[in-house]
């Protein structure tokens, strides 16, 4: 039996320090050395495990088995949910029907900077709402590339949208974790997280813009990244804080939408052909890819005269089709999740094993055996295996043969195979790290910075979500510490859990999890390292603000943003 110690080595910063060399391993093999994402995953679980051993005591076999379980957990339901998600969506292209849902967002606007707000911001955030766990970068990233997108930028787009929405992700199921964990009350958590997240939705449609065009798309632009931004993060902020965690991000998304929808009908931005033009001499300049988006070559004018006349050309019940898939999706998520029964009925079915070996053999720092040895086998209620059940109806829908819904099935499991790859060591690298102590030294050693700790608290989400790709991961490793570190420091446990929950979001896009899942999505798998470079500023600069916005609201300065209880 084996029991954490958060500072084997006799010193909490020297222990905290080796904790984080898998970390740097991770980071240095993706941003410098520019390793493929599983070969750098599996580096730095060889040096976590070492790490385990070596430093903090852990028995090499119970070192291994962690890895196991890590493994497998990123597996099923992880990649599950990922791989479901993308068959979904080659279906529709099986179907031939993705093409009109491309010409269907070409009636909001034909603006590919627009576009870029619609999809990845206000679609994403919609199913980041009622999935999560990567389906909206996969999905959107796609959409993105059929658009005109070249892959690389498509998937920075999306995985920079993949930030506000994410605290709220799930159904809320990030927030919902805290809870339980710390025994606070979730919507108390929501509403703090409420007034922290907004401040993200507010600039990032305007960044999106920035991503796409530069400064000629921002000046051209800002008044519908404004409009989509401040209207999803008004909406966010007051569902939180009054309505329900679990709608939050389905209120704000459709609220964004819709504020953009009405003011496109007014008023169109100027420069959206020279803006495509660009992306098109980008796209085919770009390594070949499979390019869902069309030729990848023909001129700017062919290309919107097609898409325009293909618009033109919709019919309602061509345009219910297009978006029958995804209408689906938010009805079988929105019953699964939020009518009681049913939610009931599909948990129920879920089966608990203890893993083998290692489950009742790794004790906390307090001697509690850990619960995370336990392992969920989500076989119906995965967000997964509910995509899997949507993708038959729309295979029913449109009618496709089964042995093309097969051979999709089959195609798509092709196509992520390095994805399972890097997603499985990626988890084994985080149970590996959290099951031996690494994790919590390094929380514990940030959360005895006193004062300081209001600043420095969201890193802690930020470090756990980039580690897991899971901001409820974040949120099950650091929750109740964030709650100690508070009480300890004398400030607000409901800011510093919510702080936590805030600084996930925007380790996000860095993790090599989502990484792997944005760079197979839309078609550039092994170049995951320059994603990773070409995100990491943005996800700094963004911890940046979150750190600030934090610390001035455990002062009086920002103290009055926050809700009372």
């Amino acid at each position: 039996m084996f029991q954490q110690d958060p500072e084997p080595l006799g010193s909490l910063w020297l222990s905290a320090l080796v904790a984080l060399l898998p970390l740097v391993a991770i980071f240095v093999t993706l941003g410098a050395l520019r390793w493929k994402a599983h070969w750098a995953g599996l580096a730095a679980l060889v040096v976590a495990v070492a790490v385990a051993v070596a430093a903090f005591g852990m028995p090499v076999h119970l070192a291994l088995l962690s890895a196991t379980e890590g493994a497998v957990f990123g597996l099923f339901p992880i990649m599950w949910i990922v791989f479901t998600a993308i068959w979904l969506y080659q279906l529709t292209v099986a179907a031939g029907r993705f093409e009109d849902l491309r010409a269907a967002f070409g009636l909001i606007s034909d603006d590919p900077r627009v576009q870029a707000i619609i999809i990845a911001f206000c679609f994403g955030g919609l199913l980041e709402a009622l999935a999560g766990f990567g389906a909206p970068v996969a999905i959107t990233g796609v959409m993105l590339m059929a658009l005109g997108f070249s892959p690389v930028r498509a998937a920075v787009v999306v995985l920079l949208a993949n930030t506000a929405p994410v605290a709220f992700g799930a159904v809320g199921t990030p927030i919902i974790t805290a809870g339980t964990l710390t025994g606070i009350p979730y919507n108390e958590i929501g509403a703090v997280v409420g007034h922290q997240t907004p401040v993200l939705a507010f600039i990032v449609p305007t960044l999106l813009v920035l991503l796409v065009d530069g400064r000629r798309g921002v000046r051209q632009v800002w008044p519908v990244a404004l409009v989509i931004g401040l209207a999803f993060a008004v909406a966010q902020w007051l569902a939180a804080t009054y309505l329900s965690v679990e709608l939050t991000d389905i209120v704000a998304s459709l609220t964004g939408l819709a504020a953009g929808v009405v003011l496109l009908r007014f008023w169109q931005p100027r420069g959206g052909a020279e803006a495509m033009e660009t992306l098109r001499i980008e796209r085919t300049a770009d390594a070949p890819v499979e390019d869902p988006g069309g030729d990848g070559g023909g001129s700017v004018a062919t290309e919107k005269r097609t898409l325009a006349e293909r618009s033109q050309a919709l019919s309602v019940g061509r345009l219910f089709m297009a978006f029958a898939p995804y209408l689906l999706i938010i009805v079988v998520f929105s019953v699964a999740k939020l009518v009681g029964p049913v939610s009931t009925f599909l948990t129920g079915t879920d089966l608990k094993i203890g893993w083998p070996g290692l489950d009742g053999q790794v004790l906390g720092a307090s001697g509690d055996p850990v619960s995370t040895t336990t392992y969920s086998v989500q076989w119906l209620s995965s967000p997964g295996s509910l995509l899997l059940i949507c993708g038959i109806g729309v295979a029913v829908m449109y009618r496709l043969t089964p042995a093309t819904a097969v051979r999709e099935f089959a195609a798509t499991a092709y196509k992520l195979r390095f994805a399972f790859l890097t997603v499985a060591t990626v988890l084994a690298l985080a149970y590996v790290m959290n099951l031996s102590g690494q994790t919590i030294s390094i929380g514990t050693w940030i959360a005895g910075t006193g004062a300081a700790f209001a600043f420095l608290s969201p890193i802690l989400g930020w470090l756990g979500t980039a580690v897991t790709g899971s901001d409820t991961s974040a949120n099950a490793l650091f929750a109740t510490l964030q709650q100690t570190a508070a009480e300890q420091a004398g400030l607000d446990p409901h800011l510093m859990v919510a702080a936590n929950t805030s600084g996930g979001v925007v380790g996000k896009m860095i993790s090599p999890q989502n990484l792997t899942i944005a760079a197979t999505a839309v078609g550039v798998a092994g170049r995951e390292s320059e994603l990773f470079r070409r995100t990491i500023l943005w996800s700094v600069g963004l911890l940046a603000v979150l750190c600030v916005l934090v610390f001035l609201q455990s002062t009086p300065v920002l103290g009055w943003m926050l809700p009372t209880f």
